[in-house]
């Protein structure tokens, strides 16, 4: 993918290597000093007490910053420049295809764990948008993992993973995801989770219509880049993860879809640009 030298997005909220400190959690000899005078004199202690809670807040609080690799950094500012064409060309599809404005998502930067309004989650979690708060969240460690646990190396992998939590976003905009989880909440977990694979089966569909556009566009596709893509799509299908990691595979735990239904559906997004072919909700086969 052609990236380097372009413009990232302004929407990138970078937590990697932040941890809590804490410090000075306790009292003073001199504060103890102080709430004595302040007893024996008939004086009101609460005020100190207060300024020493205060303190005590702001240091228990008080975050410094890990230094992060080069190599990190290089990876951080290319997800920011796909990030930065999904604005660009959601906010072109949106005018031009449903007559709304686009409302741009923030990317969240960690390392290791995080808190979003959807609750505490850590690097094992993966790549994950919250609807609650409309930030996609991302530990740039899962780059490695990519390559390594799901041999799908490349840029434009680690782009279709964005582009993939993009589409979330998009459904939350359009008020499907409320819908599904409103849904499910009076479903079976069997049925809970069919519908969940078809909500990750249209947010792959959507990122095969970005991928559309990136080409036709902005002309930053190289050859081989939509191969990454499909290799990507393949290697987080729910068979394959199941396989490697337990040896069988149950369907009816399928939260994402399948290998082969992802890549479709990826590709139907890609061939097609259009939303109104991404209707994963209707047909019983998917």
């Amino acid at each position: 993918m052609k990236w380097q030298g372009r413009e990232g997005s302004s929407n990138v909220e970078d937590r990697r290597g932040k941890r809590v400190k804490q410090v000075g959690a306790g009292i003073g000899l001199g504060t103890i000093i102080l709430l004595l005078f302040a007893v024996l004199t008939g004086g009101d202690p609460q005020p100190i007490l207060e300024q020493v809670q205060q303190q005590q807040q702001h240091q228990q609080h008080q975050q410094h910053q890990q230094p992060t690799s080069k190599e990190e950094d290089v990876l951080a500012q290319f997800v920011s420049v796909v990030l930065k064409d999904t604005e660009t060309i959601w906010t072109k599809i949106f005018r031009e295809q449903l007559g709304h404005e686009y409302q741009q998502p923030k990317l969240v930067l960690y390392s290791g764990h995080v808190s979003s309004a959807c609750g505490n989650a850590s690097s094992a979690t993966g790549p994950f948008y919250c609807p609650g708060d409309y930030k996609l969240y991302i530990d740039l460690s899962f780059y490695q993992e990519l390559q390594t646990r799901f041999k799908a190396p490349g840029d434009f992998a680690m782009a279709y993973i964005v582009a993939h939590e993009v589409g979330h976003h998009v459904q939350n905009l359009l008020g499907i995801t409320t819908q599904v989880q409103s849904q499910q909440r009076r479903m079976s977990k069997k049925d809970a989770n069919a519908l969940s694979v078809r909500l990750e089966l249209q947010a792959d569909f959507f990122a095969g219509v970005w991928a559309h556009y990136e080409d036709k566009y902005l002309g930053a596709l190289e050859q081989g880049d939509l191969e990454e893509a499909l290799t990507a799509a393949s290697a987080v299908g729910d068979d394959h993860i199941q396989k490697q990691a337990q040896g069988y595979v149950v369907p009816d735990a399928f939260t994402h879809g399948t290998s082969k239904q992802r890549m479709t559906w990826f590709y139907k997004g890609l061939k097609s640009g259009k939303m109104d072919d991404g209707d994963t909700f209707t047909p019983r086969e998917l």
